[in-house]
């Protein structure tokens, strides 16, 4: 059966087939033509910072003449990723390996010029069999998604609505939810993972008055931290792995060993002895990372992909899935001479050299950061149950994902009223945790609950709870908009359907599971 026939058969099935154990093909041993990272020599390289976009004019379309304008360029370039490595060809959002940092101001609105001069090749490879990759398609097909942001469905994103090298499209940001570290990524049908992987990403950071008021750490005690990992052929370019099938590429996870901060492997930098306010975006297309301190110190969450967490968590360590982000106050106060490095488990990601002299700013958050009443059970509209599925061959490899046994091209099924609340249930059937990801809305994490797959898949999707329920950790007690949903358990999140109505999407932020079909439309209607 092939991978379209199996999309045709998965669409009638009532039940998700029995998974079975395989290789996991992005977890193969490296081969001969590529590169070992893990010889490359660590913190080298200063780390980068992403440079702020400055603003071009003042947005002259009918109704918006007093938006900020900013231009924003789709281009291949080529970067010095490591001393030891010559310049790697990536496709980037401005000249660096990160696109330029944009920080807007909450309810002030402001438009982008997404301009594609990206080169008509594509220099990874596509898998023509996927939905949406055509071979008639042009392969530099690009469209911008501002991950977490509150936006008009227009300008939201949506992966059918591509447009090739050589055109531009404005999208206007209207900027209105709480201060928050949002970013922005290609989110193009059929190549989206490819043009993450290339280098397409930036960081979008929203400010507001509560936020100033709490005397943050900022300027450049404020710290952009774009994590995500790479592979490079045994001439430092880009290297993406794929199947052993002919003509069908795609496999259902990428993984590399060269641990990347903003666009350089391993770097260091110079920090001086007091607290930083880091902001950590897991921008992998695959990986999870676990982070810690090598001195084994404590730091505090005090936001996550939302914005502020009602009051700081302690922590020291944090585990963040693709598309999440951390919000951490880290006091070098202690760590004066030391050299520390940012650790995800034996990986070695970063390295802070510690100034020697003692720093008069010791100033920490305060005990309670932003109020945010729960929401209750009782004002969901609708209770949702859904299933997060996987489709094997005979060997056990994966050949495609499904979000409630239903491929991207069915009929939309999720349809919420504007300015309602629903609470979904993720019933996760696969051996993989998935991090689900709902565009243009926010919601709140209700508990996990493991249950028996076995008596669901055999006895008419009957929920056997095997635990109790466990309550967010309490780095999830804000507002989120990737949830974490862990194999045989059962993860609820009570959703917040403001803003505007139109077509949205939600999928697992995994790139190679969200192509091969975990990917989903739906609809919020007035």
């Amino acid at each position: 059966m092939n991978r379209r026939d199996l999309l045709k058969h998965a669409a009638l099935s009532v039940l998700a087939l029995p998974s079975r154990p395989g290789n996991l093909l992005g977890q193969r041993a490296p081969s001969a033509r590529t590169l070992n990272a893990l010889q490359l020599e660590p913190f080298v390289d200063p780390m980068p910072l992403p440079q702020l976009l400055p603003r071009e004019s003042r947005h002259a379309s009918p109704g918006h003449s007093a938006d900020p304008m900013f231009r924003v360029t789709m281009r291949e370039i080529r970067v010095k990723l490591h001393r030891d490595l010559p310049p790697t060809r990536m496709w980037s959002y401005g000249p660096e390996a990160i696109g330029p940092l944009i920080e807007a101001r909450a309810h002030e609105a402001l438009s982008i010029e997404w301009r594609n001069q990206l080169p008509d090749r594509h220099f990874l490879p596509i898998d023509y069999t996927l939905h949406g990759s055509g071979r008639e398609l042009p392969e530099s097909r690009a469209v911008v998604h501002l991950h977490g942001g509150r936006t008009p469905a227009v300008a939201d994103g949506y992966p059918a609505h591509w447009y090739p090298s050589g055109q531009s499209r404005v999208c206007r940001y209207p900027n209105r939810q709480d201060s928050a570290m949002l970013w922005y990524h290609d989110h193009a049908m059929g190549t989206s993972r490819l043009n993450l992987y290339a280098g397409m990403m930036g960081v979008y950071l929203l400010r507001d008055a509560h936020e100033d008021s709490l005397h943050l750490p900022a300027g450049k005690y404020e710290l952009p931290l774009v994590l995500y990992d790479r592979t490079f052929d045994n001439n430092g370019q880009l290297f993406y792995p794929v199947s052993p099938v002919p003509g069908r590429p795609w496999m259902d996870q990428v993984l590399g060993d060269a641990m990347m901060v903003n666009g350089r492997v391993q770097p260091f930098h110079e920090v001086e002895a007091r607290p930083y306010r880091l902001r950590v975006l897991n921008a992998a297309n695959g990986r999870f990372f676990r982070l810690g301190l090598s001195n084994g110190a404590a730091f505090l969450q005090i936001g996550a992909d939302q914005g502020l967490l009602p009051a700081a968590a302690r922590l020291t360590t944090v585990a963040l899935a693709p598309g999440e982000r951390a919000d951490l106050i880290v006091d070098f106060a202690l760590m004066r001479g030391e050299r520390v490095v940012l650790n995800n488990g034996a990986f070695r990601m970063l390295q802070f050299r510690v100034s020697s002299a003692s720093a008069q700013d010791t100033s920490l958050p305060p005990d309670v950061l932003l109020p945010i009443a729960r929401l209750h059970s009782a004002s969901a509209a609708r209770t949702r149950l859904l299933t997060l599925n996987e489709y094997k061959d005979d060997r056990g490899n994966s050949m495609v994902m499904l979000l409630n046994r239903t491929p991207w091209h069915m009929p939309v099924t999720e349809i919420a009223k504007l300015g309602s609340t629903e609470i979904w249930s993720f019933v996760n059937l696969t051996d993989d945790t998935h991090p689900i990801h709902l565009h243009h809305v926010r919601f709140q994490v209700i508990d996990r609950r493991g249950f028996d797959r076995d008596t669901y898949l055999l006895q008419n999707a009957t929920l056997r709870f095997t635990a109790a329920a466990l309550a967010p950790n309490p780095n999830e007690s804000g507002w989120k908009d990737v949830v974490q949903c862990p194999p045989n358990m059962v993860t609820r999140i009570h959703i917040s359907f403001d803003g505007f109505p139109g077509r949205y999407l939600w999928h697992c932020h995994v790139q190679e599971h969200e192509a091969n079909d975990m990917m989903r439309p739906y609809d919020i209607v007035k």
